[in-house]
Order: structure tokens, then C-alpha cells, then sequence
């Protein structure tokens, strides 16, 4: 493999990882130093601030922005998970403590459901919410003490592939799976360089190891996030991807009529992971919403 396969192109450099306290876990972040507005980023279950990463970086004027990442910073039994709740409460803290207010919170997935949990429940005020393809399960989901090994996502996370034996083997793996068909060329590699750890023998192994993707999903069910929506009082944008297989459980149509002020935006060709596969429209979708609610 030549030796630019994990490299990413930026013209914006990429901050090193920092480290904060959250009632006794220390909970890593990405921060961009800019101008207001404040932006808040919250990345979907088993992935990476780095995603968000070439979306940042096409917001002009660059803004301040903080990315955590919400994977290995508490450890958890993967049967009991890592309730979503117990992420928006460290949440709160951390954006307390990095005097984060009136900004725009912008989460994809596992990251929009817990923004939604904090605002709705534990105080977080933004001037206005973003939520790519939130998980908003059938009601009746959050009410089943479902097993690990019965749940759909879990069961299978846990089982995931950890271990490549160079970069190469690495790409040729994701490329071969459907679930990374459609990212954007950069978005893949950002993913490769910093989704995946060399080990001592020269191996890769997963960053968010299957054992705390797992911990992830199955804290999924410790809030119903419907009762909440209606307690969401600022401008809500809520984006589906037109091609998205989570439509078959998850009804946003639904959940956007339940919001106070909220708008409903479908991005044509995308799937569920949409900043991976359509990151240039999402910063977009990003700007628009900013002149909206300015």
C-alpha cells in the first residue's frame, strides 16, 4: 500500500485530542478555536469526532467548536450499556465547565437522541438543535428489559471485526462493506487513521472496541426520548436521509410534529450515516439553519 492511504487532506488543522472531567471520567474532545456561534458536535454510536472533521472545516466564518468523543470514557458492562441519559448529564457538565451556551448543538444518530435527552431534561439551552437521523424507537422498545444478545444492534457490534494486519488489509475491509458504500473518499480515510489504533505488533485494532459499541446501543433504551420532544422550545431541525433503512422503525415525520418549532429536511441519495456520505451538504444544511435561527 502506498504511504498516503490514511492521509486526509485539510486546510484546516486538526486539534489534538484534549481531556475533561466529568464526575470522575475523563471524557475526550476535539476543540476548534473560531468565532461565535458556539457549535456543539455529538457523533453517532461506534464513531469519531474526527468525522466532523471536513463539515467544520467548510463553516466559514470557522466557528468554535467542541467535538467529544463518546465512546471509551466510562467503562461499562456491555449487558447493562451505558445509558444515553448518564452521556447527556456529562454532557451538561462539560458544557458548563467550557462555558459552551447559546450555541448550536448538532448530533447524528446515537449524538442527536442524547443533545435531545439534555435539553430536554437536564438544562442544556441551545439556540437551536440539529438532529441527523436521531434514534427515536417505537415506544414500546424502551419498555422491554431486552438481552444483548437479543438486541439488533448490540448483538451484533459486540461481534464486530477488531483486527486487521496493516492499513491496507484495513481499507480493503471497508470498502467491502455496505455500511461504508457510500462515504465520501476523505471521510473513509479520516475513519482509517483515526477509527483504527496500530497495536505493538503492527496489527489494527478498532479505537471504540466492540465491547463499548455494544455498552452503547444497549444504553439506548434508558430513555423514551417521545414525551421529551415536546419540551424541546428551541428551533429544531430534524434531517433524514431519503434512502435511510432506520425509516422502517423510526418515524421522524412524526417526531417533528410533536416539536414546538420544529422543521423536518430530507437529503436526496443518503443513507443513515449522512455527514460520512454527504458532508459538504451538511455543512450547508448547517449554514442555512444558522441564518435561520440568527
Amino acid at each position: 500500500m502506498s504511504q498516503n492511504v490514511g492521509q486526509v487532506n485539510s486546510t484546516r488543522e486538526i486539534p489534538p485530542l484534549k481531556i475533561h472531567d466529568v464526575g470522575g471520567a475523563a471524557l475526550p474532545y476535539l476543540y476548534y478555536e473560531g468565532e461565535a456561534p458556539q457549535i456543539l458536535f455529538a457523533h453517532a454510536t461506534g464513531f469519531l469526532p474526527w468525522l466532523w472533521h471536513p463539515i467544520i472545516e467548510d463553516l466559514t466564518p470557522h466557528p468554535e467548536a467542541w467535538a467529544p468523543y463518546i465512546c471509551n470514557y466510562r467503562d461499562c458492562d456491555p449487558e447493562k450499556g451505558l445509558g444515553w441519559d448518564v452521556i447527556a448529564r456529562d454532557l451538561i457538565s462539560f458544557c458548563s465547565s467550557q462555558n459552551i451556551s447559546n450555541n448550536l448543538a448538532v448530533g447524528h444518530s446515537m449524538g442527536a437522541t442524547v443533545l435531545t435527552i439534555a435539553s430536554a431534561l437536564f438544562g442544556l439551552q441551545p439556540r437551536g438543535l440539529v438532529l441527523i437521523e436521531p434514534i427515536f424507537l417505537p415506544e414500546e422498545f424502551y419498555a422491554m428489559n431486552i438481552k444483548l444478545k437479543d438486541h439488533p444492534l448490540a448483538s451484533q457490534s459486540i461481534k464486530r471485526k477488531n483486527n486487521w494486519k496493516d492499513e491496507n488489509a484495513a481499507l480493503e475491509y471497508l470498502k467491502s462493506k455496505s455500511l461504508f458504500a457510500g462515504w465520501d473518499e476523505q471521510m473513509l480515510r479520516f475513519y482509517l487513521k483515526y477509527g483504527m489504533e496500530k497495536q505493538a505488533e503492527g496489527d489494527l485494532k478498532l479505537t471504540c472496541s466492540p465491547r463499548n459499541e455494544a455498552a452503547l446501543f444497549m444504553g439506548g433504551k434508558s430513555t423514551n426520548p417521545w414525551p421529551l420532544l415536546n419540551k424541546l422550545t428551541c428551533p429544531v431541525l430534524v434531517v433524514e436521509g431519503e434512502k435511510s433503512t432506520n425509516k422502517e422503525f423510526v418515524d421522524l415525520q412524526k417526531a417533528v410534529s410533536l416539536l414546538a418549532n420544529g422543521r423536518y429536511k430530507s437529503v436526496p441519495n443518503a443513507g443513515h450515516l449522512i455527514p460520512m456520505e454527504k458532508p459538504k451538504e451538511v455543512a450547508e444544511i448547517l449554514k442555512e439553519f444558522l441564518t435561520e435561527i440568527n
